[in-house]
Parts: structure tokens; C-alpha cells; sequence
């Protein structure tokens, strides 16, 4: 456990690769460990965990860390082995190892090219997952009228969601964006203490995590208000744009920066088209060019799964270069971003910021949208809002 203010912990969350190997979520105990015994034809698997401490012992009421007095009951390892189907044994019988950093290393890059490609399990689990963030944008909808004006009104947006995060997951699987006004320029503004003002849109970056851990990663872009300005609405839609270009290449066998390119060419062409380039849009996508970065710096896409962003560990060649195979999931996420003091933009455009991030999962015979049921486009988002 890591210390967050003296004798207060952060809150404990296994490794993801514990959890995918374990099938262990919020349930799982501090300092488990899975050993993994070479046999002559594979591996002895066994779980090792704290074991329940009787109330004769010391730990029971003198451990405020561990003990179950001031934390509740731990699983016995019965239980622990039955549900997860896995020998177990207690921590106390685990002869202290360490492992080679090189060889933690391997084991870190070969799990996450193991879970590029997720199963039937884990892909309904991001789908419940998402289903649960759509409830929480749905919560924030519902109060975002009433939030205009207070001064911390973008933590009054990330505990809406909150709320609906603890209610049916095990809360926020990343920390809550919820930028109103020029903050949506700030690509991780997570501070939230800023003020929510009619006429503004307020970028919303959010997602539920299961008690599973597996997590949903999607942004909407909103007008506080309800109703978009011309200029809002143009760069809004001009980001509908990309991502609705990008999702529809998505199939098996294409190169998973193929997407990002496919979102960059629109955006080229739009910035070019409303005359913020010093060059053609042709010209910008040139390698040694990229003016249009300059107002979209970040990736399109990434993994999704148990971590928001995930299989991070994987090689190159099975990553950014590697090809896209049915089971994948990942996000596709474009944006227009105009720093209020940025003067290469004309002033209407300054200080607004435009994210729409969706989770997609790759088919056999294309992809699928697992949050298009979230209001995408400008005219739905106004409906929604009213």
C-alpha cells in the first residue's frame, strides 16, 4: 500500500496483469502473488494471499493496516481458490524471490501483446462498462443546466459521474476531465476547479471501471448552455468529421496507425479549408510539414481494456505498426484544440476545445461502435441537453 497523508492510504488496485492472469478484480488482497512452476509439460499455478487472521491473533484488533477488526473480512483461501479456480496457499508459505529486471521486463511486454486481442468475456465486460459510462454522461446531462455558474462547477461535473462510478463499478477507472471553457484546450486537465459558464462548451473525459477493472474511455463535448454556437457547432462537427472518417476504415488487416492517418487527413482539410494553414492540406500531410498539428497534437487512438490505456508494454511492430485483428478494442478519439492566446487562429476560434473519443471493437467484417448510443452528433447533443 502506498502512503497518501500520514497513517491514510491511496486506495489499493492490483496490477492489471495480476488481474487479467487471475481473473481478480476489486476483490483481490494487498501483496497477492501468482507463482507460475515450470513442470515437464507446462506450469503449476498457485495463488498466494493473506489468509483470514482469527480473533485470537494480534493482527485482528492490533493491525489497523491489515487487521480485520478495522478493515473487514478477508476471503479464506476455500473461497478465493473455488471462485477463481486456482490453488492458493498463505502468503506466510511464499518464500520471498526477485525477479531479473530484464526478465520482468519480457514478462511485461509478452502479457501485453497477449491482451491486444481480448476474448468474448472481456470484450461484453467493456461493453457493460460502457454502458455504465453512458449512464453517468446521461447524470451529467441531467444537472449540467443547474451547474452553470458555480464557481467549482467542473467538480460538481466529475462527482455526477462519480457517483454513477462507485454506484455500479469500482469507480473512475482514470482520473475525471471535466474542462469548461478554454481549460478543454489543456489535453489532461484534471484540477476540475474551474468554473462552468453558459455559452462555454465543457469537454467531458470519463469512463466506468468495472469491478472487473475492465474500463470504458469515452469524451463528449457539450455547450453548457444547450445549444451550440455557429462557431462551436463548425469546429464540433468538423471533429465528428475525423472521427466518423477514421471509424470507417476500421477492419482486420488494416495497420492500426492507418486510423490516426485517416482522422489527421480530415483534419488537415478542415483547418486548411477555414484558412488556418499557411499551406495546402495536401502540403500539411507531407512528413516534414504537419502545420495542422498544431491544433491536434495527441494520438487517435489507443488499446482499451484493463488499463485505460492499455497493453502500453507492447512492441512497436505489435502496436502502433501492427495489424488489426477482430477482438481488438481500442479508442478512436480526434480533436480541434484553439489556446485562447494562440494568434495563428482568427479570435472566434480561440479558447475552444473539441474532444469526441468513442470505443470501438474490431469484427470480423469491420468494427463495431460500443458507444454510439451516446449522443454524437451536434443536433442529438442538443435534443439530449434539452
Amino acid at each position: 500500500m502506498l502512503v497518501r497523508s500520514n497513517d491514510t492510504d491511496f486506495p489499493f488496485r492490483a496490477h492489471s496483469d495480476f488481474t487479467y492472469l487471475t481473473g481478480w478484480g476489486s476483490e483481490s488482497e494487498p501483496d497477492s502473488v501468482l507463482i507460475f512452476e515450470p513442470t515437464a509439460d507446462g506450469h503449476d499455478v498457485c495463488l498466494y494471499f493473506r489468509a483470514p487472521a482469527g480473533r485470537d491473533s494480534d493482527e485482528f484488533y492490533a493491525n489497523p493496516q491489515i487487521g480485520e477488526f478495522w478493515i473487514g473480512r478477508r476471503p479464506s483461501l476455500r473461497v478465493v481458490a473455488t471462485e477463481l479456480g486456482l490453488a492458493t496457499r498463505d502468503l506466510t508459505e511464499l518464500v520471498p524471490e526477485t525477479m531479473d529486471s530484464a526478465l520482468a521486463q519480457r514478462v511485461a511486454q509478452e502479457l501485453a501483446e497477449m491482451r491486444l486481442v481480448k476474448d468474448t468475456w472481456e470484450i461484453e465486460q467493456l461493453r457493460a462498462a460502457v454502458a455504465s459510462t453512458a449512464r453517468g454522461f446521461s447524470d451529467i446531462a441531467r444537472v449540467l443546466g443547474a451547474i452553470a455558474g458555480n464557481e467549482r462547477g467542473e467538480r460538481l461535473v466529475e462527482g455526477a459521474f462519480a457517483s454513477r462510478a462507485r454506484l455500479e463499478g469500482n469507480g473512475v477507472g482514470y482520473d475525471t476531465i471535466a474542462a469548461s471553457g478554454a481549460h478543454a484546450c489543456i489535453l489532461h486537465w484534471t484540477r476540475n476547479d474551474g468554473t462552468v459558464c453558459a455559452g462555454d462548451l465543457i469537454l467531458i473525459d470519463a469512463g466506468v471501471e468495472l469491478d472487473s477493472y475492465y474500463t470504458a474511455d469515452i469524451t463528449r463535448t457539450l455547450p453548457v448552455n444547450g445549444t451550440f454556437s455557429p462557431i462551436q457547432r463548425k469546429v464540433y462537427e468538423g471533429v465528428r468529421a475525423a472521427a466518423d472518417a477514421a471509424f470507417a476504415i476500421v477492419k482486420p488487416g488494416l495497420t492500426f496507425r492507418d486510423v490516426h492517418a485517416e482522422a489527421m487527413r480530415v483534419i488537415a482539410e478542415l483547418t486548411a479549408e477555414w484558412g488556418l494553414l499557411p499551406v495546402s492540406a495536401s502540403e500539411a500531410l507531407e512528413p516534414e510539414n504537419q502545420h495542422h498539428r498544431r491544433y491536434m497534437v495527441h494520438g487517435t487512438s489507443h488499446h482499451l481494456g484493463l488499463d485505460v490505456h492499455d497493453c502500453a508494454q507492447a512492441r512497436k511492430e505489435m502496436y502502433l505498426d501492427g495489424t488489426l485483428t477482430a477482438g481488438m478494442v481500442f479508442t478512436i478519439e480526434p480533436g480541434l484544440y484553439f489556446h485562447p492566446d494562440d494568434l495563428t487562429v482568427p479570435e472566434e476560434f480561440r479558447g475552444i476545445g473539441v474532444r469526441i473519443e468513442d470505443n470501438i471493437v474490431v469484427t470480423e467484417t469491420g468494427a463495431e461502435n460500443l458507444s454510439v448510443g451516446i449522443p454524437r452528433t451536434a443536433d442529438e447533443i442538443e435534443s439530449w441537453l434539452g
